[in-house]
């Protein structure tokens, strides 16, 4: 009976593990035309294998971007023109940011740490709608990416990868 019990709580254990694994947004809602800060939360590498670099893609309507620089990790930001301008504050954004990048540390796989940038929600997004922020994951040995994004009436938690997802909230 004692076996049966630690059987059954290892495997609650598991699946709990398996839920966490995902690279996630601490914050998951933010109201549009505000400001928001993305923490990324790295849980884990590749197979054990350490995380050495993190490559996020910005969603369009996320601007005014700025990564917060990590010690022992090299920081590169992507920029280019935006789809179509974005208003924030009564101000035009025709560019910005499009892609952060930390490289050439190194966080072994059993450890936790988080990547930051702050950033702010252009009026014109949609509120109710969900935003993703696909992330390339590189390891030592191995790669994750993370920019699996619904479609088709699947579930976020249907993905084996899914990107970070924040979900829009009406502007305040």
């Amino acid at each position: 009976m004692l076996d049966r019990i630690f059987i059954g709580a290892a495997g609650a254990i598991a699946a709990v593990s398996c839920a966490c694994a995902h690279i996630t947004l601490e914050n998951r809602e933010a109201p549009v035309g505000a400001s928001y800060k993305a923490v990324l939360q790295i849980p884990h590498g590749c197979d054990g294998s350490a995380t050495t670099a993190i490559r996020i893609r910005i969603p369009e309507g996320i601007v005014t971007v700025k990564p917060m620089p990590k010690p022992g990790w090299k920081l590169d930001t992507v920029s280019g023109k935006y789809a179509h301008p974005y208003s924030l504050h009564g101000a035009k954004m025709l560019e910005g940011v499009t892609e952060v990048r930390w490289t050439g540390g190194n966080l072994p796989d059993a450890f936790y740490d988080e990547f930051t940038f702050t950033s702010a929600i252009a009026e014109e997004l949609e509120p109710g709608k969900t935003i993703y922020f696909p992330v390339v994951q590189e390891c030592e040995k191995g790669v994750h990416r993370w920019i699996e994004i619904p479609a088709g009436g699947r579930s976020h938690d249907e993905a084996s990868e899914p990107a970070p997802g924040l979900r829009l909230l009406p502007k305040r």
